[in-house]
C-alpha cells in the first residue's frame, strides 16, 4: 500500500519528520472502536492501541485518534499489533458536541476533503437539520455536497430540490436514488484518487446503500426503515474508512439521532451566505439583527426579500452557538478550579 493512495502528501510528511527520526511509522486510522483501532500503513493494515503516556497526557477525548487521522505508531514484536504515540495535526475535522448532555467535542471524521450531507426525500426531509450540517462542515474546512436520496419515494422531487438549493449556497445539490442508481454518476464526479469523502446524515437516509452503489457491491450492511415515520436503526455501528475501486476513500458514519453543534466561526456565515451578504450592509458592524435601526437584514425581512423561517433558523443557531461558547468557558473555569484545589490538597498531604 502506497501512503499517497491514502491521502498522504508533503504537508503530512513534514509534520511526521520528527516521528520518523524517532523510528516510528506513519499510518491512517481506518476503524475506531473505543480505544481499539485498525490502522493502514505502507506494510498493510494493523491492529493498534494508544500508548499509556498519550492517554495520560491527552486533555480531551477529541485529541485522541479518530477515523481519518494520520498517526505515528510503533509496531510491537511480531508485527501483528502496534502502539500509537501521536496524532498528526488535522487538516480538517467534522465535529459536533458529544451526545448525552456533555460539553465535550466529538470528532466524527478527520482529514476529509468532501462531506456528502445526505437527506432522504421522504417524510424525514428536514431543511433545518440540513442547515446545521452545512454549518458544521463549513466550519470543519471540508467541501459540502448536499445529497437528496430516495428520489424514488418522493412525488415532489423538484420542489424539495429547489428548497435545498435555496439554502445550500455554493454547495452542489445532487438528487439520488440508491435503489434505481439515479444520481450515482454525478456523485462519482466528486471522487478522486487519494481524496476522502465522508457521508453524514440521520439514520435511514441511505448512506450505506449509496456507498455500496459507489463501490459496486454490497460491502456495508443495510436495513429497511419503518414506513410510518421513515426512521431506521443504526446500520453502521462505527466509523470506517473504505478504499473505493477508483482510488477515492470514503468514511461511513452512524446515523445521528441528535445533533448539537460544537462551534462556528466563519462556518455560520458560509452556511447562510444570503444573510451574510445582507448583514454587510447593516449600519452597525456588530448588528444583532434584532432591533437595531438601519439593519439591512431586518429591512429585507420586512420587505419580503428574506424568508422568515430562514431568518429565525439563523438567529436560533447563532444563539445556540453563543450559549455553547459560554458553557464551555464555564466548564473550563470550573475544571481549572477543581484541578487547582486538587493540587493544593496534594501539597497539604505531602506537607
Amino acid at each position: 500500500m502506497n501512503l499517497d493512495d491514502l491521502g498522504w502528501d508533503a504537508a503530512f510528511a513534514e509534520a511526521f519528520a520528527s516521528h520518523q527520526a524517532a523510528g516510528l511509522l506513519a499510518g491512517r486510522v481506518a476503524i475506531e472502536d473505543k480505544h481499539a483501532y485498525r490502522v493502514v500503513t505502507a506494510a498493510g493494515e494493523i491492529a493498534a492501541k494508544v500508548s499509556g503516556r498519550m492517554l495520560h497526557q491527552t486533555r480531551a477525548r477529541a485529541d485522541l485518534p479518530k477515523v481519518g487521522d494520520w498517526v505515528a505508531l510503533a509496531p510491537e514484536p511480531g508485527g501483528e499489533r502496534a502502539t500509537i504515540h501521536a496524532v498528526l495535526p488535522r487538516r480538517t475535522a467534522i465535529t459536533r458536541q458529544a451526545a448525552g448532555g456533555t460539553h465535550d467535542e466529538q470528532v466524527l471524521a478527520a482529514n476529509v476533503d468532501t462531506a456528502f450531507l445526505v437527506q432522504a426525500l421522504d417524510i424525514s426531509f428536514n431543511l433545518r437539520r440540513l442547515e446545521r450540517f452545512l454549518v458544521m462542515v463549513h466550519e470543519g474546512g471540508a467541501q459540502p455536497v448536499v445529497v437528496l436520496n430516495k428520489a424514488d419515494l418522493c412525488d415532489a422531487v423538484a420542489q424539495r430540490e429547489a428548497e435545498a438549493r435555496s439554502m445550500a449556497g455554493a454547495a452542489p445539490v445532487v438528487v439520488t436514488s440508491a435503489q434505481t442508481r439515479r444520481g450515482v454518476s454525478p456523485l462519482k464526479a466528486f471522487l478522486h484518487p487519494g481524496r476522502t469523502v465522508v457521508f453524514i446524515g440521520a439514520s435511514g437516509v441511505g448512506k450505506s446503500s449509496l456507498i455500496n452503489q459507489l463501490y459496486g457491491e454490497e460491502i456495508l450492511a443495510t436495513i429497511e426503515v419503518r414506513e410510518h415515520d421513515a426512521k431506521g436503526r443504526h446500520t453502521t455501528a462505527w466509523r470506517e474508512l473504505v478504499l473505493l475501486p477508483g482510488g477515492a476513500l470514503v468514511i461511513d458514519t452512524p446515523g445521528m439521532r441528535e445533533f448539537h453543534m460544537w462551534l462556528a466561526g466563519e462556518g455560520l456565515e458560509e452556511a447562510f451566505p444570503d444573510l451574510a451578504e445582507l448583514a454587510a450592509a447593516c449600519h452597525f458592524r456588530d448588528c444583532t439583527h434584532t432591533s437595531e435601526k438601519r439593519c439591512a437584514v431586518l429591512e429585507a425581512l420586512s420587505a419580503g426579500r428574506l424568508d422568515r423561517r430562514r431568518f429565525e433558523s439563523f438567529q436560533k443557531l447563532r444563539l445556540e452557538l453563543d450559549y455553547l461558547a459560554e458553557e464551555r468557558l464555564r466548564h473550563t473555569y470550573q475544571a481549572r478550579r477543581r484541578a487547582a484545589a486538587a493540587r493544593r490538597h496534594t501539597r497539604q498531604l505531602a506537607g
